[in-house]
């Protein structure tokens, strides 16, 4: 028997990390039962009741069906959340909580109200009008962001933050917050590390209660804490503190706070912690948990240690702490009585903040140009857009993997050049890693809104895979958020066939892109409008895909005059060739191969004439203009170079048949590639990508309907 007990002892301890401390250890730091201030003991006190009294509140709202649908709650990481937001400054620094921060919200000044009206989902929610899921508590106006639900994902924007906070030389910490077990993400790794390697000004707070959802810590990493997975690190500080024990938490977070602005460099505090309740009101721990070691976390609750201690020093009387808790209890009511009035949110505004106002261009309104201009190729168009817009907003950033190296500017040379004119702060190499890139890119843009960022999202389209968990991001952060921040971001894709590449070098990822609300995408034919688009994109609030057609970047045909200043509107389709009896709709690389088979198919069938719209923009699509050229037409081919089944073809087809079918006098027809991989084998891509010969058997077969 005494055996069993000291095993099942063993394991509790074992699963939680717990410290066994004694309580009148007396901390030789800066924060102490002794030596802190009583003022501030009350304020501390007050916070965790408060806190403590949302959090065992938080259920019944589910049970009432009023919302709060999911909770986490925080009881037994108490002592870790409330320093985190003690020492974070809302005039210097940002926060990023997680889902189970709600003392630290209250700690960082969130009031009661807010978090009930976050918890219930009502307008008035200051994270984002109950647009994002409950718990995930934020009030981007004061810099503590609103969160993704995908576990440790901002732990890359806190990153970006830090470089803009060493970039300008701000004087500020970046905090992230999250749990151990979101630590088993690739894409924390990558923060932490790059973090370290730039030396950026960021804390990053492990809370560890030893278990994710029902996962164990040992399931998780060999390490038992967490935080030593990264001991190699150079550049990089670990603090271990007890995260239950409030003066310990907030000597470590001081300490940490104090460090990385002195040394701008990194900082992990790991946190041991305990997870008194379930993981979340949707789990049921005892499930995984035995009576031995639910009854034992409950013996380390912070909050009641906090209060013992309180007394036993003789810092307040009883009688003080229970008139708190009492007016506690008032304000708990008076904070629900005010969030049930709350309005909800109104279910017409949920096309309001998609996406933020694009740039709108001034003496390029159509978006012709005007004959003006060297010819270009291009590559070279890109270039010297990339180069005036950056030389015209000082605020402008580029990066992407192997693309700022000497005379070397990527491996198609688009950003050749860039880095000996703007510098190695504003163009630089991002590491292998596209959630990296892309993930930083949105964590910078929160600094300032005037910062516009370029990135190399992959140096192939096809490589942009491992991005996608932040293209998500990139695409409702805007919606979530009700319009309070807008990841200002341009993504440029090499992209398409026709150059032998086969697989990860060949691919068309437009079709997956372009099913995501929120994101801008764009897609260019020539020279002109690739200058002229991009130039669009920078000046632009909110994200753009750009897709470029990598195997027209030095290509004659795609040669244009750019103007001066050059610039293209979102959504505005560009007639490439008029006609009246069938409209081929295409973009990018199959652009070139339409006009061609339109002019040969005018010359074989003379009473014939055919027009050819370019769409330029995918994502605002030209609607309007398709179905007016419909309505001359009578017919309509869809050309690309993505698969037809599956491609961007297909909506425009819906569209088509919803809103322009009883112009039409003929089927809707697709060209575009076969259901299969691209093959390296030049004859395997002949076979599988659309060429002119297939375009003009559909051409003809239409027009002859």
């Amino acid at each position: 028997m005494e055996n069993t007990i000291l095993e099942k002892k063993q394991k509790a301890e074992e699963n939680q990390d717990i410290e066994i401390n004694s309580e009148e250890l007396e901390v030789k730091k800066k924060y102490s039962i002794k030596t802190t201030d009583k003022q501030t003991l009350e304020k501390w006190f007050r916070l965790m009741v408060l806190g403590r009294a949302l959090d065992d509140r938080a259920p019944n709202y589910l049970k009432q069906a009023i919302g709060w649908s999911y909770h986490a709650p925080y009881a037994g990481h108490d002592g870790i959340q409330l320093a985190i937001g003690q020492v974070f400054n809302k005039d210097t620094d940002h926060l990023f909580p997680y889902y189970r921060d709600m003392m630290t919200a209250l700690s960082a000044g969130l009031t009661p109200e807010e978090i009930i009206f976050n918890g219930i989902s009502k307008d008035t929610d200051v994270a984002g009008g109950g647009r994002h899921m409950s718990n995930h508590f934020a009030k981007p106006e004061w810099n503590i962001h609103n969160v993704s639900s995908a576990t440790g994902n901002h732990t890359l924007h806190a990153v970006g933050v830090g470089r803009a906070m060493k970039v300008y030389n701000h004087k500020g910490v970046s905090i992230s917050s999250q749990g151990e077990s979101s630590v088993s993400e690739g894409y924390v790794y990558e923060a932490i590390n790059g973090a370290s390697n730039e030396q950026l000004p960021v804390i990053f707070v492990f809370q560890d209660n030893g278990y994710g959802i029902s996962v164990p810590k040992k399931d998780q990493t060999a390490n038992r804490k967490v935080a030593d997975n990264f001991t190699g690190l150079k550049n990089l500080r670990i603090i271990h503190t007890n995260g239950k024990d409030l003066f310990d938490s907030m000597n470590a977070m001081e300490e940490a706070k104090q460090w990385v602005i002195e040394n701008q460099k990194p900082c992990i505090v790991h946190a041991n912690c305990i997870r008194i309740h379930s993981h979340s009101n949707s789990d049921r721990h005892e499930l995984y948990r035995d009576d031995y070691e639910l009854n034992y976390v409950k013996e380390y609750d912070p909050l009641g240690k906090f209060r013992r201690l309180l007394t036993r020093y003789k810092r307040f009387t009883e009688e003080e702490l229970q008139a708190i808790e009492a007016e506690t209890k008032e304000i708990v009511k008076k904070a629900h009585r005010t969030a049930l009035a709350a309005p909800d949110p109104d279910p017409e505004s949920i096309y309001d903040f998609v996406l933020p106002p694009a740039y709108e261009p001034k003496k390029f309104k159509d978006g012709l140009p005007d004959g003006s201009g060297e010819k270009l190729k291009l590559v070279e168009a890109l270039n010297q857009t990339l180069k005036e817009e950056f030389r015209k907003n000082p605020d402008t950033f580029i990066w992407g993997q192997d693309m700022a190296n000497k005379d070397k500017g990527g491996i198609f040379n688009v950003s050749k050049g860039m880095q000996q004119e703007f510098g190695e702060t504003r163009v630089f190499n991002g590491p292998i890693a596209e959630d990296y890139i892309l993930g930083t890119a949105n964590g910078m843009s929160r600094f300032d809104d005037k910062i516009r960022i370029v990135v190399e999202g992959a140096e192939f389209a096809d490589y942009f895979w491992p991005a996608m968990e932040q293209f998500v991001e990139l695409t409702h952060d805007y919606w979530r958020s009700k319009g309070q921040f807008s990841p200002n971001v341009v993504v440029r894709l090499a992209s398409g066939g026709y150059i032998g590449g086969g697989l990860y070098h060949s691919q068309n990822i437009e079709g997956a892109l372009t099913t995501f609300p929120g994101i801008r995408v764009v897609y260019p034919s020539y020279a002109d409008d690739a200058a002229g688009l991009l130039r669009t994109a920078m000046r632009s609030q909110g994200p753009t895909i750009f897709m470029e057609p990598k195997s027209l970047y030095n290509s004659p045909i795609a040669a244009a005059n750019v103007p001066e200043d050059f610039e293209v509107p979102f959504g505005k389709l560009r007639v490439r060739k008029e006609g009246k009896d069938l409209t081929i709709i295409t973009y990018g690389n199959t652009t070139h191969m339409c006009i061609n088979v339109a002019e040969k198919l005018e010359k074989e069938f003379p009473d014939y004439s055919i027009e050819v719209i370019d769409l330029r923009s995918l994502i605002p699509l030209d609607e309007e203009g398709i179905i007016e050229s419909l309505k001359k037409t009578g017919k309509a081919l869809i050309v690309h170079e993505d698969k037809v089944f599956g491609g961007f073809g297909g909506e425009v087809a819906s569209m088509i048949n919803e809103k322009a079918f009883e112009y039409l006098d003929g089927p809707v027809r697709r060209v575009g590639s076969t259901f299969t991989p691209v093959g390296f084998n030049r004859i395997l891509e002949k076979a599988i990508l659309p060429d002119e010969e297939r375009i003009y058997k559909a051409a003809a077969e239409l027009l002859q309907y």
